[in-house]
């Protein structure tokens, strides 16, 4: 065997599954893992060349992947008026003021990241925004992209008046005249597409340059793109900026795109869509850029009553309404659509959020394992809000994988404000029930769905393991039974999406003849209490054997 390029040492190895290894050293060589060996005999393959990275005790892991998130969309609000992480809606509407002042020349005030438990109601009002920027057009997303916050101007442009009805995917918040108060949820965004100016390649390109320096140096060395080909709700498609930079080297991460299943269509989609997974596999290296999954928006959100559930949304005084949220794709089409897309060998990711979605995609992958038996595409549902107790077996059954975003599954404003006190009594002990899909044997993988929230992944670990924020007093969401140990949690977030990303054959795990894209944690979250999980750090994130972050660096390194 050759000497080593690098060699890590002194530390634990996680290698993707399991308990992580003591006493072991792990040995690059060019793109790959040459070995993993016991510390005590590495004497053999240290050259004069080798770079020996002392971990000091730090943890080795493979890298960590991503199996939903929307980078392109994330990258661009940071370029542009961004109000993530807002402190409150004063800050929030501060920040409109600044970035107008600040940015005189630009005809559209484009952006998004508020919150809707920092106003009344989760609806922000035109009025507000009218009292910062009177004389241009606003347009702003909600961290979680299911609404849009739109001043006076742009409702004018838009041609929206109190006669513009609701779409049959999407609500208008109103006035009491009936007039549009200022948000608009879920499809009721799409009625500004008309008027608010296009995104550009170049703006998307910019983005997705701007997304890969937040997340490389989060140890993120893999995703899968929850929305391209999309269109509507002012997301640019990311495709075109995923092929450029693919080309001129400056994509450093593999990715997987969804492709978008427009609601308003139908099975025909289905041929477009493995089209198009072919024309791209002849543009660019599939084991950097590949679309082999589909999008299935299956409902909303709970916290603006359009997750699809299975009892109704209750109202204020706590009466059950006839409201029990949106099913964007009829049931039936959907297990046409799956079956079809199964066949042709193209991975469902489902957005199921409510009970009822969560059921309705179940369904839809069962149907397609019984038309075409199983050990089809790797079909995952994300988000799981809400699972109904008779549901949780069926994953494991229909082989569908589910996908985590744990930082949710804790009780913070936006659940406890916006959402449990409209669902009936018993809702809270089945949000985000981890613990019983362990329990039933279920694959998991785990995302982030950034910018929604943070895509720091030791950030969701920490929730995942303890259901509560950092510094929370609160009780475990869920109670106890839904809390997951450590190592499932870091396995659903290597190996366990690298499965879903079809690259576990050479991602997710550190062993011989794998890619060399690890990253280096302290302190080890193995050996610190589970409370203090939040405060694990990457030290460096290694893609095909190069350093493209160093906690020391300011900026992303490029592999040679």
């Amino acid at each position: 065997m050759p000497t080593a390029d690098v060699l890590f040492t002194g530390g634990a190895i996680f290698t993707g599954a399991g308990e992580p290894l003591d006493g072991f050293a792990v040995a690059v060589v060019g793109d790959r893992i040459a070995a993993l060996v016991r510390a005590d005999e590495t004497a053999a393959l240290i050259g004069p060349a080798t770079e020996v990275v002392d971990l000091s005790g730090a943890l080795l892991s493979p890298g960590f992947q991503d199996a939903h998130v929307h980078p392109v969309a994330g990258g661009t609000e940071l370029l542009q008026c961004n109000l993530a992480d807002s402190a409150d809606a004063a800050e929030s509407i501060a920040r409109v003021a600044a970035y107008a002042l600040s940015h005189p020349d630009v005809e559209w005030i484009l952006g998004g990241g508020w919150s809707m438990d920092h106003f009344a109601g989760g609806a922000p009002t035109r009025q507000a925004l009218d009292a910062v920027v009177p004389d241009r057009p606003v347009l702003l997303m909600s961290r979680d992209h299911h609404s849009t916050w739109a001043n006076t101007a742009a409702i004018r442009l838009a041609g929206i008046d109190r006669d513009t009805s609701d779409p049959v995917d999407g609500r208008i918040e109103r006035e009491p005249d009936g007039a549009p108060a200022g948000t608009f949820h879920e499809g009721a965004g799409d009625l500004f597409a008309a008027a608010r100016p296009a995104f550009d390649d170049e703006l998307a390109y910019r983005g997705l340059l701007a997304a890969q320096a937040e997340l490389i140096p989060l140890g993120i060395t893999g995703w899968q793109d929850a929305a391209v080909r999309a269109s509507g709700a002012g997301i640019p498609d990311p495709v075109p900026a995923y092929l450029r930079a693919a080309a001129d080297g400056t994509l450093k991460v593999h990715v997987v795109g969804a492709q978008w299943w427009r609601r308003d269509g139908g099975i025909e989609q289905v041929e477009a869509i493995v089209a198009e997974r072919d024309r791209i596999a002849e543009l660019v290296d599939p084991r950097r850029v590949s679309l082999g999954a589909a999008k299935l928006m299956v409902d909303g959100v709970a916290e603006n009553g359009t997750a699809a559930m299975l009892s109704p949304y209750h109202d204020h005084h706590g009466h059950p309404t006839d409201n029990s949220g949106l099913s964007f794709i009829d049931p039936e089409l959907l297990r046409e659509a799956v079956t079809a897309l199964d066949a042709a060998g193209i991975q469902a990711h489902f957005h199921a959020l409510g009970d009822r979605a969560v059921r309705e995609a179940l369904d839809a992958v069962a149907a397609a394992r019984g038309a075409n038996g199983p050990g089809g595409a790797r079909h995952h549902l994300a988000h799981l809000q809400m699972i109904a107790e008779s549901d949780v077996d069926r994953f494991a059954e229909h082989d569908a994988v589910a996908n985590l975003q744990a930082l949710w599954a804790t009780h913070e404003p936006q659940l406890d404000e916006l959402t449990l006190p409209f669902l009936p009594d018993g809702a809270e002990s089945r949000h985000y029930p981890f613990g019983d899909l362990v329990r039933a044997g279920t694959r998991l993988a785990a995302g982030s769905d950034w910018p929604v929230s943070s895509a720091d992944p030791m950030q969701a670990i920490h929730v995942a393991v303890n259901r509560t924020f950092p510094g929370s007093d609160a009780e475990p969401l869920g109670g106890a039974a839904q809390q997951i140990d450590l190592v499932t949690a870091m396995t659903a977030y290597t190996s366990g999406t690298a499965y879903v990303n079809g690259r576990e054959h050479d991602t997710g795990s550190i062993r011989e003849g794998y890619l060399a894209n690890l990253v280096v944690l302290s302190p080890d979250p193995f050996a610190a209490p589970a409370e203090q999980l939040h405060r694990t750090t990457v030290l460096s994130t290694w893609i095909e054997g190069a350093p493209v972050y160093r906690l020391s660096s300011v900026t992303v390194k490029e592999p040679s």
